[in-house]
């Protein structure tokens, strides 16, 4: 059982939430009794890789302007694209009903969306291994302890720089000390797991590692350094010349740390190390240098309900078309869903030279 109505823009939608309400702990058991007897399906490509997460946008919108994600004067959805709350909620208990066990909020910004933890109760209740979302953190001071009491297990926050003037030079609106009371937040709340996100731009933010190292460690949270993707025009850097790869961040961790390879498998594309004197765990994720195409276990939903097979493809599905076509049942959204594994492509091709080989946003994408 979704949550189901018109969505939330609509008289009906509003109302239904408020009956939910005052029914919820009954609605809860029925809900978890539905997707139990569900027969699950694994959802495999014809690569043999089996696609157990989904990352699924709930906006595109964001109240940074990060330079390597979007433009800094961005034309947003009109309200009528945009999946509904109670669609969102549809699409994730069909793929929890078709194998996937770990599921992840991402935008934009998430925590923008009007009635985010809605949302967050409903999934929260599937029963998933994994359930996490990607934030800038710019919303966590106030939000961390409700998100976590509605059922978020992970958070991941994005953190560039721990300078206030590069940091707002990154995000173009950021406030850092906003950030760094959320990621106190989200600790004091505790989360089962936080990671920190810094996308390692040379020239922007490269001297930076060895001092975001160190944060982390203080702060006991994993953090992992990202290979910046080709995704959309940007007139900030040459990307071609800002690209750091992880095998340079390596080499400038090991100037102060020993890195050990973890055994552990994370689930997602980033490799982890660990250091001898500490739990947390370093990742890195290489689009570029070390492609993680083979293992890939990824899909997207755009928040317009457009399925991504790759990031770094454009091969897609229209899913709100079948989801506003089939409002009721569930056949046909689960047929669509099977039938897209077969265009999922071996691997994505991002060149190294700056070149622009997706032209949507990284916003437009989901984390």
């Amino acid at each position: 059982m979704a949550l189901q109505g018109r969505g939330r823009y609509s008289p009906r939608g509003i109302g239904i939430r408020r009956a939910l309400c005052h029914t919820w702990p009954k609605l809860m058991v029925i809900l978890q009794q539905d997707l139990a007897s569900m027969p699950q399906t694994r959802l495999t490509d014809r690569f043999g890789r089996t696609v157990n997460y989904v990352r699924l946008s709930v906006t595109d919108r964001c109240d940074f302007r990060c330079v390597y994600c979007m433009a800094e004067d961005m034309t947003f959805l009109p309200r009528q694209q945009v999946l509904t709350l109670e669609e969102i909620a549809r699409l994730a208990r069909n793929f929890v009903a078709l194998g996937t066990e770990k599921i992840r909020l991402t935008g934009g910004e998430p925590l923008v969306r009007r009635d985010i933890l809605e949302l967050v109760r409903e999934v929260g209740t599937y029963g998933l291994r994994d359930f996490a979302m990607t934030t800038n953190g710019s919303q966590l001071p106030t939000m961390a302890e409700s998100l976590r009491k509605a059922g978020l297990q992970r958070l991941n926050i994005s953190l560039d720089s721990l300078d206030a003037d590069k940091f707002r030079a990154i995000t173009r609106t950021g406030n850092l000390s906003q950030v760094l009371d959320g990621i106190d937040a989200a600790r004091d709340a505790g989360f089962r797991g936080i990671k920190l996100n810094t996308v390692v731009m040379k020239g922007r933010n490269d001297e930076e590692i060895p001092e975001l190292i160190e944060f982390a460690r203080q702060k006991q949270v994993d953090i992992s350094f990202i290979e910046e993707m080709p995704l959309g025009e940007i007139s900030e850097h040459d990307r071609g010349l800002a690209l750091c790869t992880s095998e340079e961040v390596r080499d400038i961790i090991r100037r102060h740390h020993e890195l050990i390879p973890a055994t552990e498998d994370s689930g997602g594309p980033a490799r982890y190390f660990r250091m001898p004197d500490s739990e947390v765990r370093v990742g890195f994720i290489s689009p570029h240098s070390h492609n993680f195409c083979s293992t890939c276990n990824r899909v997207r939903v755009t928040v317009e309900g457009r399925l991504l097979l790759c990031l770094g493809n454009e091969h897609s599905v229209d899913l709100r078309r079948v989801l506003r076509g089939h409002p009721v049942t569930d056949d046909k959204l689960q047929e669509a869903i099977i039938k897209a594994m077969d265009l999922k492509p071996e691997r994505h091709h991002f060149s190294s030279n700056g070149d622009v080989q997706i032209l949507r946003f990284m916003n437009m994408t989901g984390g």
